[in-house]
Protein backbone atom coordinates (compact mmCIF):
# COMPACT_ATOMS: atom_id res chain seq x y z
CA UNK A 1 0.00 0.00 0.00
CA UNK A 2 1.57 3.60 -1.11
CA UNK A 3 2.23 6.05 1.61
CA UNK A 4 0.07 9.44 1.08
CA UNK A 5 1.49 12.75 2.57
CA UNK A 6 -1.11 15.61 2.37
CA UNK A 7 0.76 18.96 2.72
CA UNK A 8 -0.71 22.21 3.49
CA UNK A 9 -4.19 22.01 4.10
CA UNK A 10 -6.32 23.44 6.78
CA UNK A 11 -7.11 19.92 8.99
CA UNK A 12 -9.97 20.03 10.65
CA UNK A 13 -10.50 17.38 13.63
CA UNK A 14 -12.40 18.24 16.21
CA UNK A 15 -12.05 15.22 18.27
CA UNK A 16 -8.47 16.22 18.79
CA UNK A 17 -9.00 20.06 18.66
CA UNK A 18 -6.69 20.67 15.76
CA UNK A 19 -8.02 23.37 12.70
CA UNK A 20 -4.47 24.67 11.49
CA UNK A 21 -2.20 24.56 8.26
CA UNK A 22 -0.47 20.71 8.83
CA UNK A 23 0.92 17.76 6.69
CA UNK A 24 -0.58 14.15 7.03
CA UNK A 25 1.10 11.08 6.80
CA UNK A 26 -1.04 8.07 6.14
CA UNK A 27 1.10 4.58 5.61
CA UNK A 28 -0.47 1.24 6.10
CA UNK A 29 -3.83 2.73 6.04
CA UNK A 30 -3.54 4.36 9.37
CA UNK A 31 -2.45 7.87 10.13
CA UNK A 32 1.03 8.01 11.08
CA UNK A 33 1.80 11.93 11.98
CA UNK A 34 -0.25 15.00 11.87
CA UNK A 35 2.08 17.66 12.38
CA UNK A 36 3.87 21.18 10.58
CA UNK A 37 6.45 20.44 7.91
CA UNK A 38 6.55 17.01 8.14
CA UNK A 39 9.75 15.87 6.63
CA UNK A 40 9.86 13.56 3.34
CA UNK A 41 13.42 13.59 2.60
CA UNK A 42 13.93 9.63 3.84
CA UNK A 43 10.07 8.70 3.12
CA UNK A 44 10.16 6.07 0.08
CA UNK A 45 7.65 5.01 -1.74
CA UNK A 46 5.21 8.13 -0.87
CA UNK A 47 2.86 10.27 -3.17
CA UNK A 48 2.65 13.49 -2.33
CA UNK A 49 -0.40 15.78 -2.61
CA UNK A 50 -0.47 19.54 -2.02
CA UNK A 51 -4.11 20.70 -0.28
CA UNK A 52 -2.83 24.39 -0.47
CA UNK A 53 -6.52 26.25 0.11
CA UNK A 54 -8.14 22.75 1.08
CA UNK A 55 -9.80 21.37 4.03
CA UNK A 56 -8.49 17.94 5.12
CA UNK A 57 -11.00 16.29 7.45
CA UNK A 58 -11.97 12.58 8.30
CA UNK A 59 -14.12 11.18 6.02
CA UNK A 60 -18.01 11.82 6.36
CA UNK A 61 -20.18 9.01 7.75
CA UNK A 62 -23.45 8.92 6.72
CA UNK A 63 -26.28 7.11 9.31
CA UNK A 64 -29.00 7.11 6.31
CA UNK A 65 -28.46 5.18 3.17
CA UNK A 66 -30.60 3.34 1.50
CA UNK A 67 -28.56 0.98 -0.78
CA UNK A 68 -31.63 -1.19 -1.99
CA UNK A 69 -29.70 -4.24 -2.29
CA UNK A 70 -31.15 -7.05 -2.17
CA UNK A 71 -34.21 -6.89 -4.43
CA UNK A 72 -34.17 -3.35 -6.07
CA UNK A 73 -30.74 -3.26 -7.50
CA UNK A 74 -32.70 -1.31 -10.59
CA UNK A 75 -32.64 1.23 -8.32
CA UNK A 76 -29.33 1.10 -6.41
CA UNK A 77 -26.34 -1.21 -5.37
CA UNK A 78 -23.61 -1.44 -3.39
CA UNK A 79 -21.13 -0.65 -5.55
CA UNK A 80 -23.37 2.43 -7.45
CA UNK A 81 -24.70 3.45 -3.56
CA UNK A 82 -20.92 3.62 -2.32
CA UNK A 83 -19.16 5.34 -5.27
CA UNK A 84 -22.16 7.90 -4.85
CA UNK A 85 -20.81 8.10 -1.30
CA UNK A 86 -17.30 8.72 -2.47
CA UNK A 87 -18.51 11.29 -4.68
CA UNK A 88 -19.83 12.84 -1.64
CA UNK A 89 -16.90 12.83 0.76
CA UNK A 90 -18.67 9.81 2.63
CA UNK A 91 -16.07 7.32 3.56
CA UNK A 92 -18.73 5.17 5.91
CA UNK A 93 -22.73 4.84 5.07
CA UNK A 94 -25.24 2.79 7.48
CA UNK A 95 -27.61 1.15 5.39
CA UNK A 96 -31.25 0.49 5.93
CA UNK A 97 -32.82 -2.45 5.96
CA UNK A 98 -36.16 -1.91 3.79
CA UNK A 99 -34.10 -4.34 1.23
CA UNK A 100 -36.20 -7.02 -0.29
CA UNK A 101 -36.57 -9.04 1.71
CA UNK A 102 -35.75 -7.05 4.85
CA UNK A 103 -32.86 -7.15 6.51
CA UNK A 104 -34.44 -8.48 9.58
CA UNK A 105 -32.40 -12.04 10.53
CA UNK A 106 -28.59 -12.69 10.69
CA UNK A 107 -28.51 -15.08 7.28
CA UNK A 108 -29.50 -11.90 5.02
CA UNK A 109 -27.41 -9.57 7.40
CA UNK A 110 -24.08 -12.05 6.84
CA UNK A 111 -25.51 -12.55 3.06
CA UNK A 112 -25.01 -8.76 2.68
CA UNK A 113 -22.09 -8.12 4.33
CA UNK A 114 -20.53 -10.51 1.34
CA UNK A 115 -21.84 -8.93 -0.91
CA UNK A 116 -20.48 -5.17 0.73
CA UNK A 117 -17.22 -7.16 1.01
CA UNK A 118 -16.70 -8.01 -2.68
CA UNK A 119 -18.26 -4.67 -4.12
CA UNK A 120 -18.24 -2.02 -1.23
CA UNK A 121 -15.61 1.09 -2.63
CA UNK A 122 -16.45 2.65 0.87
CA UNK A 123 -17.21 1.50 4.51
CA UNK A 124 -20.54 0.28 4.93
CA UNK A 125 -22.16 -0.41 7.82
CA UNK A 126 -25.65 -2.53 8.35
CA UNK A 127 -28.75 -1.59 10.16
CA UNK A 128 -31.25 -4.55 10.83
CA UNK A 129 -34.88 -4.75 11.53
CA UNK A 130 -36.67 -3.36 14.60
CA UNK A 131 -39.03 -5.74 13.44
CA UNK A 132 -40.03 -8.81 11.31
CA UNK A 133 -40.61 -8.25 8.04
CA UNK A 134 -40.29 -4.67 9.31
CA UNK A 135 -44.45 -5.39 10.05
CA UNK A 136 -44.21 -3.76 13.67
CA UNK A 137 -45.68 -6.72 14.91
CA UNK A 138 -42.95 -8.73 16.53
CA UNK A 139 -39.24 -7.76 17.40
CA UNK A 140 -36.46 -8.89 15.73
CA UNK A 141 -33.81 -10.99 17.60
CA UNK A 142 -31.40 -7.78 18.70
CA UNK A 143 -28.92 -10.16 20.42
CA UNK A 144 -28.21 -12.60 17.25
CA UNK A 145 -28.33 -9.43 14.95
CA UNK A 146 -25.57 -7.87 16.70
CA UNK A 147 -23.98 -10.97 16.02
CA UNK A 148 -24.40 -11.27 12.86
CA UNK A 149 -22.53 -7.55 12.49
CA UNK A 150 -25.58 -4.91 12.73
CA UNK A 151 -24.71 -1.70 14.37
CA UNK A 152 -28.47 -0.52 14.74
CA UNK A 153 -32.15 -1.36 14.10
CA UNK A 154 -34.41 0.85 12.60
CA UNK A 155 -38.09 0.18 10.66
CA UNK A 156 -37.16 2.93 8.63
CA UNK A 157 -39.68 3.91 5.97
CA UNK A 158 -42.34 2.40 8.81
CA UNK A 159 -42.94 3.66 12.51
CA UNK A 160 -43.56 0.77 15.23
CA UNK A 161 -47.65 1.62 15.54
CA UNK A 162 -47.82 -0.81 18.61
CA UNK A 163 -46.34 0.66 21.76
CA UNK A 164 -46.07 -2.42 23.45
CA UNK A 165 -43.57 -3.68 20.78
CA UNK A 166 -41.96 -0.26 20.73
CA UNK A 167 -41.53 -0.76 24.12
CA UNK A 168 -40.05 -4.05 23.85
CA UNK A 169 -37.69 -3.37 21.48
CA UNK A 170 -36.22 -0.70 23.46
CA UNK A 171 -35.85 -2.66 26.30
CA UNK A 172 -34.35 -5.23 24.20
CA UNK A 173 -31.93 -2.27 22.78
CA UNK A 174 -30.57 -1.51 26.22
CA UNK A 175 -29.49 -4.99 27.14
CA UNK A 176 -28.04 -5.25 23.83
CA UNK A 177 -26.85 -1.74 23.65
CA UNK A 178 -27.62 -1.14 20.32
CA UNK A 179 -28.92 1.76 18.87
CA UNK A 180 -32.81 2.51 17.71
CA UNK A 181 -33.22 4.46 14.73
CA UNK A 182 -36.75 5.35 14.52
CA UNK A 183 -38.88 6.61 11.74
CA UNK A 184 -41.52 9.07 13.37
CA UNK A 185 -44.90 8.60 11.25
CA UNK A 186 -48.36 8.18 12.72
CA UNK A 187 -50.33 6.90 9.73
CA UNK A 188 -53.34 7.15 11.34
CA UNK A 189 -52.63 11.22 10.99
CA UNK A 190 -50.77 11.46 7.59
CA UNK A 191 -52.79 8.69 6.14
CA UNK A 192 -52.64 9.05 2.04
CA UNK A 193 -50.73 12.60 2.33
CA UNK A 194 -48.03 13.41 -0.27
CA UNK A 195 -46.82 16.42 0.88
CA UNK A 196 -46.77 18.84 3.70
CA UNK A 197 -50.31 19.90 5.14
CA UNK A 198 -51.33 23.61 4.34
CA UNK A 199 -52.21 26.49 2.08
CA UNK A 200 -49.41 25.26 -0.61
CA UNK A 201 -51.00 21.57 -0.77
CA UNK A 202 -54.52 23.18 -0.68
CA UNK A 203 -53.36 24.88 -3.66
CA UNK A 204 -52.09 22.04 -6.08
CA UNK A 205 -55.04 20.36 -5.09
CA UNK A 206 -52.70 17.50 -3.32
CA UNK A 207 -53.18 15.75 0.46
CA UNK A 208 -51.35 16.88 3.47
CA UNK A 209 -49.19 14.93 5.34
CA UNK A 210 -50.15 17.22 8.94
CA UNK A 211 -46.75 18.24 10.82
CA UNK A 212 -48.39 16.28 13.98
CA UNK A 213 -47.93 12.88 12.29
CA UNK A 214 -44.43 13.50 12.98
CA UNK A 215 -44.17 14.85 16.08
CA UNK A 216 -46.83 13.32 18.47
CA UNK A 217 -44.82 10.20 17.32
CA UNK A 218 -41.39 11.65 18.04
CA UNK A 219 -43.18 12.42 21.82
CA UNK A 220 -44.45 9.14 22.31
CA UNK A 221 -40.94 7.30 21.51
CA UNK A 222 -38.76 9.35 23.53
CA UNK A 223 -41.30 8.95 26.20
CA UNK A 224 -40.85 5.23 25.95
CA UNK A 225 -37.35 5.95 25.74
CA UNK A 226 -36.84 7.41 28.57
CA UNK A 227 -39.11 4.75 30.44
CA UNK A 228 -36.40 2.14 29.40
CA UNK A 229 -33.45 4.18 29.68
CA UNK A 230 -32.65 3.66 26.22
CA UNK A 231 -30.44 5.16 23.95
CA UNK A 232 -32.79 6.65 20.68
CA UNK A 233 -32.13 8.68 17.67
CA UNK A 234 -35.02 10.04 15.60
CA UNK A 235 -34.70 9.82 11.74
CA UNK A 236 -35.21 12.96 9.12
CA UNK A 237 -36.40 15.49 11.80
CA UNK A 238 -38.39 17.66 10.10
CA UNK A 239 -40.96 20.12 11.93
CA UNK A 240 -40.17 22.93 14.36
CA UNK A 241 -42.51 21.15 17.22
CA UNK A 242 -40.10 17.68 16.92
CA UNK A 243 -37.29 19.85 17.27
CA UNK A 244 -38.71 21.46 20.19
CA UNK A 245 -39.46 17.66 21.91
CA UNK A 246 -35.94 16.67 21.18
CA UNK A 247 -34.52 19.91 23.07
CA UNK A 248 -36.81 19.39 26.28
CA UNK A 249 -35.82 15.90 26.45
CA UNK A 250 -32.36 16.39 25.92
CA UNK A 251 -32.75 18.46 28.70
CA UNK A 252 -34.43 16.15 30.57
CA UNK A 253 -31.77 13.99 30.50
CA UNK A 254 -33.13 11.58 27.85
CA UNK A 255 -30.57 9.49 25.89
CA UNK A 256 -32.02 10.62 22.64
CA UNK A 257 -29.65 12.24 19.62
CA UNK A 258 -31.37 13.15 16.08
CA UNK A 259 -30.35 14.15 12.33
CA UNK A 260 -31.60 16.28 9.83
CA UNK A 261 -31.19 16.20 5.85
CA UNK A 262 -29.85 18.76 3.88
CA UNK A 263 -33.13 18.56 1.37
CA UNK A 264 -35.09 20.43 4.67
CA UNK A 265 -32.43 22.92 4.56
CA UNK A 266 -32.64 23.74 1.14
CA UNK A 267 -35.95 23.58 0.04
CA UNK A 268 -39.49 24.02 1.59
CA UNK A 269 -43.00 23.28 0.19
CA UNK A 270 -43.24 25.94 -2.15
CA UNK A 271 -40.73 23.94 -4.06
CA UNK A 272 -43.37 21.18 -5.11
CA UNK A 273 -45.67 23.99 -6.67
CA UNK A 274 -44.59 22.82 -10.15
CA UNK A 275 -45.57 19.24 -9.66
CA UNK A 276 -41.96 17.48 -9.36
CA UNK A 277 -42.05 14.35 -8.48
CA UNK A 278 -38.32 14.84 -6.74
CA UNK A 279 -39.80 17.30 -4.06
CA UNK A 280 -41.77 14.35 -2.61
CA UNK A 281 -40.21 13.14 0.15
CA UNK A 282 -41.40 11.59 3.52
CA UNK A 283 -41.66 13.22 5.60
CA UNK A 284 -42.31 16.03 3.33
CA UNK A 285 -40.91 19.22 2.63
CA UNK A 286 -42.31 21.66 5.56
CA UNK A 287 -42.55 25.38 5.94
CA UNK A 288 -39.75 27.99 6.02
CA UNK A 289 -40.53 28.31 9.84
CA UNK A 290 -39.67 24.55 10.15
CA UNK A 291 -36.32 24.71 8.09
CA UNK A 292 -35.47 28.13 10.05
CA UNK A 293 -36.16 25.95 13.32
CA UNK A 294 -34.04 23.11 12.20
CA UNK A 295 -31.01 25.63 11.69
CA UNK A 296 -31.23 26.44 15.40
CA UNK A 297 -31.23 23.26 16.11
CA UNK A 298 -28.49 22.13 14.28
CA UNK A 299 -26.50 25.25 15.67
CA UNK A 300 -27.90 24.68 19.32
CA UNK A 301 -26.95 21.21 19.45
CA UNK A 302 -30.40 19.65 19.12
CA UNK A 303 -30.15 18.10 16.26
CA UNK A 304 -26.34 16.04 16.10
CA UNK A 305 -26.21 14.86 13.10
CA UNK A 306 -26.38 16.09 9.28
CA UNK A 307 -27.65 12.39 7.28
CA UNK A 308 -29.27 12.14 3.50
CA UNK A 309 -31.76 9.79 3.89
CA UNK A 310 -30.28 9.11 0.33
CA UNK A 311 -33.14 7.05 -1.36
CA UNK A 312 -33.01 6.03 -4.60
CA UNK A 313 -35.82 6.09 -7.41
CA UNK A 314 -35.92 5.10 -11.09
CA UNK A 315 -36.90 7.35 -13.46
CA UNK A 316 -40.05 5.58 -14.58
CA UNK A 317 -41.22 5.32 -10.79
CA UNK A 318 -40.65 8.71 -10.78
CA UNK A 319 -41.87 10.28 -14.23
CA UNK A 320 -45.56 9.81 -13.01
CA UNK A 321 -48.39 12.06 -11.20
CA UNK A 322 -47.58 13.63 -7.95
CA UNK A 323 -49.55 11.78 -5.79
CA UNK A 324 -48.67 8.22 -7.26
CA UNK A 325 -44.63 9.18 -7.26
CA UNK A 326 -42.65 7.19 -4.79
CA UNK A 327 -41.59 9.34 -1.31
CA UNK A 328 -37.58 9.92 -1.94
CA UNK A 329 -34.09 11.38 -3.17
CA UNK A 330 -30.69 10.66 -3.59
CA UNK A 331 -28.93 13.01 -1.56
CA UNK A 332 -25.34 11.70 -1.00
CA UNK A 333 -23.72 13.64 -3.51
CA UNK A 334 -24.73 17.20 -3.13
CA UNK A 335 -24.79 16.47 1.08
CA UNK A 336 -21.80 18.45 1.25
CA UNK A 337 -22.01 21.36 -0.61
CA UNK A 338 -25.74 21.96 0.18
CA UNK A 339 -24.68 22.10 4.17
CA UNK A 340 -22.15 23.96 3.56
CA UNK A 341 -23.90 26.71 1.37
CA UNK A 342 -26.95 26.72 4.00
CA UNK A 343 -25.25 26.65 6.80
CA UNK A 344 -21.25 27.45 6.87
CA UNK A 345 -22.15 29.95 4.31
CA UNK A 346 -24.79 31.50 5.91
CA UNK A 347 -23.10 31.60 9.21
CA UNK A 348 -24.94 29.29 11.45
CA UNK A 349 -22.00 26.60 11.72
CA UNK A 350 -18.68 27.01 10.85
CA UNK A 351 -16.27 24.45 9.31
CA UNK A 352 -15.25 22.60 12.09
CA UNK A 353 -18.79 22.94 13.28
CA UNK A 354 -20.06 21.15 10.22
CA UNK A 355 -17.58 18.04 10.25
CA UNK A 356 -18.62 17.45 13.80
CA UNK A 357 -22.19 16.61 12.50
CA UNK A 358 -21.06 14.92 9.21
CA UNK A 359 -18.10 12.71 10.54
CA UNK A 360 -17.63 13.19 14.61
CA UNK A 361 -20.87 12.85 15.72
CA UNK A 362 -22.51 9.90 13.24
CA UNK A 363 -19.09 8.00 14.27
CA UNK A 364 -19.81 8.20 18.15
CA UNK A 365 -23.51 7.47 17.61
CA UNK A 366 -22.97 4.38 15.67
CA UNK A 367 -20.08 3.33 17.68
CA UNK A 368 -17.88 2.78 14.52
CA UNK A 369 -14.41 4.26 15.67
CA UNK A 370 -14.89 6.45 12.45
CA UNK A 371 -14.98 10.48 12.61
CA UNK A 372 -10.92 11.37 13.97
CA UNK A 373 -7.67 11.71 12.33
CA UNK A 374 -5.80 10.88 15.50
CA UNK A 375 -2.35 8.66 15.21
CA UNK A 376 -2.93 4.91 14.55
CA UNK A 377 -6.71 5.81 14.13
CA UNK A 378 -7.55 4.09 10.48
CA UNK A 379 -6.85 6.74 7.70
CA UNK A 380 -10.55 7.62 6.29
CA UNK A 381 -10.10 11.43 4.97
CA UNK A 382 -11.84 13.52 3.15
CA UNK A 383 -10.24 16.75 1.22
CA UNK A 384 -12.56 19.44 0.53
CA UNK A 385 -12.21 22.66 -1.72
CA UNK A 386 -14.45 24.57 0.32
CA UNK A 387 -14.54 27.63 -3.06
CA UNK A 388 -15.17 24.87 -5.53
CA UNK A 389 -18.12 25.87 -7.80
CA UNK A 390 -19.92 23.48 -9.84
CA UNK A 391 -22.93 22.73 -11.92
CA UNK A 392 -24.58 19.30 -10.68
CA UNK A 393 -25.90 18.10 -14.16
CA UNK A 394 -27.93 14.60 -14.08
CA UNK A 395 -24.96 13.15 -16.67
CA UNK A 396 -22.70 13.59 -13.83
CA UNK A 397 -24.67 11.73 -11.05
CA UNK A 398 -23.25 8.79 -10.18
CA UNK A 399 -25.85 7.02 -8.28
CA UNK A 400 -27.79 4.26 -10.48
CA UNK A 401 -30.72 6.77 -9.52
CA UNK A 402 -31.41 10.64 -10.60
CA UNK A 403 -34.48 11.41 -8.73
CA UNK A 404 -32.54 14.88 -7.24
CA UNK A 405 -34.91 18.24 -7.21
CA UNK A 406 -30.93 20.09 -7.30
CA UNK A 407 -30.19 19.05 -11.08
CA UNK A 408 -28.38 21.57 -13.53
CA UNK A 409 -28.09 24.15 -9.61
CA UNK A 410 -24.79 25.93 -9.00
CA UNK A 411 -23.35 24.36 -5.59
CA UNK A 412 -20.35 25.31 -3.58
CA UNK A 413 -18.43 22.86 -2.10
CA UNK A 414 -16.70 20.47 -3.54
CA UNK A 415 -15.50 16.99 -3.06
CA UNK A 416 -11.31 17.07 -3.86
CA UNK A 417 -10.33 13.24 -2.89
CA UNK A 418 -11.05 10.60 -1.01
CA UNK A 419 -8.98 8.45 1.19
CA UNK A 420 -10.57 4.86 2.47
CA UNK A 421 -8.35 2.83 4.97
CA UNK A 422 -5.51 4.97 3.55
CA UNK A 423 -6.20 3.80 -0.31
CA UNK A 424 -6.84 7.30 -2.49
CA UNK A 425 -10.53 5.74 -4.19
CA UNK A 426 -11.70 7.44 -7.32
CA UNK A 427 -14.86 6.85 -9.27
CA UNK A 428 -15.85 6.05 -12.90
CA UNK A 429 -18.64 5.72 -14.46
CA UNK A 430 -21.39 3.19 -12.59
CA UNK A 431 -21.08 0.49 -15.09
CA UNK A 432 -17.33 0.02 -13.90
CA UNK A 433 -16.07 -2.33 -11.03
CA UNK A 434 -14.59 -0.27 -8.12
CA UNK A 435 -11.61 1.40 -8.85
CA UNK A 436 -9.00 2.09 -6.09
CA UNK A 437 -5.75 2.98 -6.34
Amino acid sequence: MAKYLIKNGRVIDPVNKIDDILDILMSDGKIEKVDKNIDDSNLVSLIRLDAKGMIVAPGFVDMHTHLREPGREDEETVLTGTLAAIKGGFTSVACMPNTEPPLDNPAIIRALKDTIKKDAAANVFVIGSITEGRAGKRATDFHKMKKAGAVAVSDDGSSVDDETVMSAALEQSKEEDLLVITHCEDRRISGTGVMNHGFTATKLGLKGIPSESEYERVKRDIELAKKASARIHIAHVSTKESVDIIRRAKADGVKVTAEAAPHYLALTEECSAAYDTNTKMNPPLRSKEDSDELKKGLEDGTIDVIATDHAPHTDSEKDVEFAFAPFGIIGLETALSLSAMELVGKKILSWPELIVKMSVNPSNILGINRGNLKKGSIADVVIIDPSGEYTYTKDSIVSRSKNSPFINWILKGKVAKVFVGGRLVTYEAIKGKNNRE
